[in-house]
């Protein structure tokens, strides 16, 4: 058979600072018709940069060197840029993973589904709409002959990436790229997202190269998978070969992240409470209420997991907790002491004490400033620290979050992903706090670089005996590292527990469906999940979850 891709010896670079850097060495790779290809590995592995190659297209800043790029019997590379229009959308598309971030906020998605097919003079806009309309069906879209008259902030993310899946597929084409396009969901809605791809690569036969960091969601698509490291190919086998005998070290590194730590003796003790929330209710508008009744205690040295979906409220809690946004009713407690529901009554203590670590670390730290100023400032502000005793602790610090001292200059920009977030993680610990509050601070980073992080805020604990509230709607994190778990779902506390507690059957309804959408190392359990679902034998299905203001009626499985 054919191959209806072929890429050999591709080579690309990228420029910066005026340095040319090889970012893609003397990659091959083969596509056939109805195949799904995956491709694996950390940050600058160099996955996107080929996905994108594939359609003969490189980003600002990138060039593709040399090498051949044969779609369908036609060579990309050095391809005029007319006849790359003429394939782009139409036989090969590309699925991002900001599907937010790729849709024109100003048009409605029928619109922007029809423009493919009408530009490539596929179809009439009649039959683009009626093909919108079947295609949003298929996906299982909400009202599919109303949902794409909506604009994109007027749907979930959810429904909003799997109406790109869906107009990736306006024009039918032989391959799809999906650069990893589940990545900022929530468990239940990755599975939704997944659950269509899969649909249309079996249904139409579509080719794809799927690209991810998470070798677990590849596993329920890719027939091959091909792992890669610094531009180059580490090991390349079918899926169900690879998962059950990896052979190279970096292969069993991505199969082993995230095991389950030791548990911990959590023994309650009367003054070890370091954080009380007590009938805690908020609202951004003072109408509608997005907390209600929320009870949680947070002890000394523990790590205290809150999950749920997005918009379940997790990080609004955060915001009370740090009095950006005072509650409509009921009192917080630290150490004892009630704390001002506002942040601007709070004195220095309180601040110093209770400390953020955010998702995005791009986004917290200020990219004008050197690693210097963003760790002295909180030194200087809580302690008075002059120069010289700051650049000491400075230097302490990076110690402490396992970075070398010449750091100390850098500015963000100059950093990787995972050492922004050691200098997020180091900027929380100048301060001495008591309790850290981490707002899904793993979320944005590969699984090798996530597993880093952990095992250095485990570490801190044992040697500073701080307590962390972990924000999460990561399963894999939760098992990794919490002592308890606190399970959230539309502004109200669903279950909570030891992890122990939670994580054993029987389950709230609502805390099984988390459980049961964490994806496995199986080939198969997309598959078998699905297939519950469908049968009934599920114990909850997403649309059956209970509207807010009735779960304190949610049932606890007997037994």
């Amino acid at each position: 058979m054919p191959h209806l891709l072929k890429i050999e010896h591709l080579f690309i670079e990228a420029e910066s600072d005026q340095k040319t850097k090889q970012i893609v060495k003397g990659i091959h790779l083969t596509l056939h018709r109805g195949e799904v290809l995956g491709l694996i590995g950390e940050s600058g592995a160099g996955k996107s940069t080929i996905g994108l190659a594939a359609m003969g297209f490189s980003r600002q800043g990138c060039r593709i060197v040399s090498g051949s790029i044969v779609f369908d019997g036609q060579e990309l590379f050095g391809a005029p840029r007319e006849a790359l229009r003429k394939i782009w959308g139409a036989r090969i598309a590309y699925v991002a993973q900001s599907a937010a971030a790729s849709f024109n906020p100003a048009h409605r998605l029928i619109k922007q589904y029809m423009e493919a097919p009408l530009q490539h003079g596929l179809m009439s806009s009649e039959e683009a709409k009626e093909n919108a309309v079947d295609m949003y069906r298929r996906l299982l879209l909400p009202d599919p002959e109303k949902i794409g008259y909506r604009y994109p902030h007027q749907v979930s993310g959810g429904q909003l990436q799997r109406a790109m899946v869906a107009m990736a597929m306006s024009c039918q084409p032989d391959i799809i790229v999906f650069d990893e396009p589940t990545t900022a969901l929530d468990v239940t809605t990755q599975v939704e997202v997944l659950a269509a791809i899969k649909y249309i690569t079996t249904q139409f036969r579509t080719a794809a190269i799927y690209i991810s960091h998470d070798l677990a969601v590849v596993a329920q698509l890719a027939d091959r998978i091909m792992v890669l490291r610094y531009g180059e190919l580490v090991e390349e086998n079918d899926a169900r070969t690879m998962l059950a005998n990896p052979r190279k070290e970096y292969t069993r590194k991505l199969l082993s992240v995230r095991m389950l730590r030791k548990t911990k003796n959590l023994s309650d003790q009367k003054d070890d409470v370091i954080l009380d929330i007590q009938g805690v209710t908020a609202s951004y508008t003072g109408q509608n209420n997005v907390l209600e009744n929320i009870n949680l205690t947070i002890r000394k040295g523990r790590n205290v997991a809150l999950v749920g979906e997005s918009g379940s409220g997790k990080s609004t809690l955060a915001r009370v907790i740090t009095g950006l946004l005072p509650p409509v009713q009921g009192r917080i407690f630290f150490k004892g002491k009630e704390l001002s529901p506002n942040l601007k009554s709070r004195n220095r203590e309180e601040l110093q004490k209770l400390q953020m670590i955010y998702q995005m670390p791009d986004t917290a730290l200020n990219p004008r400033h050197r690693i210097r100023k963003i760790l002295g400032r909180p030194l200087e502000f809580y302690f008075g620290m002059n120069r010289k005793q700051r650049e000491e602790r400075i230097r302490e610090l990076l110690t402490q979050i396992e970075l070398p001292e010449s750091f100390i200059d850098r500015f963000p920009t100059e950093l990787s992903g995972g050492e922004k977030q050691r200098i997020c993680i180091a900027r929380a610990l100048a301060a001495e706090p008591e309790l850290i509050i981490c707002d899904e601070v793993t979320s944005a980073l590969d699984q090798l670089v996530a597993e880093g992080i952990l095992h250095l805020l485990q570490g801190l604990q044992d040697q500073l005996k701080v307590s962390y509230l972990f924000i999460t709607h990561d399963l894999a994190t939760v098992k990794a590292i919490a002592d308890e778990i606190v399970v959230m779902f539309q502004g109200q506390i669903v279950e909570q527990g030891t992890k122990k507690e939670i994580l054993t059957p029987p389950h709230h309804e609502y805390t099984e469906l988390l459980l049961s959408s964490v994806p496995e190392m199986d080939p198969d359990w997309l598959d078998n999940l699905l297939k519950a679902r469908k049968s009934g034998r599920a114990k909850i299905k997403p649309h059956e979850i209970i509207p807010r203001g009735s779960l304190e009626n949610l049932p606890r499985p007997a037994g």
